[in-house]
């Protein structure tokens, strides 16, 4: 291989999911260990994989995401690797290890299939945002892998009293078990995010983390319904 390229190769597989480069996940693809990815999300694969588009077990547990609510998903199943990137956002890897994680679904790229997953309304907020926002909630032991627009950032609440507030164009995922309410200020809506109107953030708090990402691109958000 040409010297100046072969810094580019894929290093060995060393786990189920794991980064090539910030921008693009490889996952090593077994029989009976199936995938959920984002459909369009394959940029290359080795080996034997195949591809069922918005497989029937997944209709059904994301029929919220025909309103708008997310991007519909793909089976992805066989042996060899799978290359997976988003547009060329940051991809964050999680393992969980029995764990749960709640991920705005324009920010979810890929998961095991395994693992227990479901769209839900996040609670409190439907006063501030008409119907509410929603998002994918995922927990078991297996791997997920996020995208972010740029490099996140990850913020621990640290369980105590003190409020993380988040602009929700910029929220990316977090601990389900954490508290999450709304706020609106009027008077910092020019300062705060990038909307029109009034200033809207989440306000999170408790025992947990959340992953906030850099851009605030409408179009790559946690919709707000209404």
């Amino acid at each position: 291989m040409n010297q100046q390229l072969a810094g580019f190769a894929p290093v060995p597989v060393a786990a189920r999911m794991e980064n090539h480069g910030n921008h693009m996940l490889k996952v090593a693809m077994q029989t009976g260990n199936d995938l959920l990815a984002r459909v369009g999300s394959m940029v290359a694969y080795e080996g034997f994989v195949q591809y069922e588009p918005n497989p029937p077990a997944v209709r059904q547990i994301a029929k919220d995401w025909m309103t708008g609510e997310g991007a519909p998903l793909m089976k992805c199943s066989g042996d060899g690797l799978l290359y997976l990137s988003d547009y060329g956002a940051n991809v964050v890897v999680i393992n969980l290890n029995g764990d749960a994680i709640s991920v705005n679904a324009t920010n979810l790229l890929a998961f095991d299939a395994h693992l227990t997953w479901g769209v839900e309304r996040v609670k409190g907020l439907a006063k501030f945002a008409g119907q509410g926002l929603w998002n994918t909630k995922i927990s078991g032991q297996g791997w997920v892998a996020l995208t972010s627009r740029g490099k996140p950032i990850v913020v621990d609440c640290g369980g105590g009293e003190d409020e993380t507030y988040v602009d929700p164009d910029a929220l990316v995922a977090w601990s389900p078990n954490l508290k999450v309410k709304g706020k609106r200020s009027f008077k910092a809506q020019s300062l705060i995010g990038r909307g029109s109107g009034e200033a809207f953030q989440m306000a999170f708090s408790g025992q947990g983390i959340v992953v906030v990402q850099p851009s605030e691109d409408s179009t790559d958000r946690l919709r707000v319904r209404g």
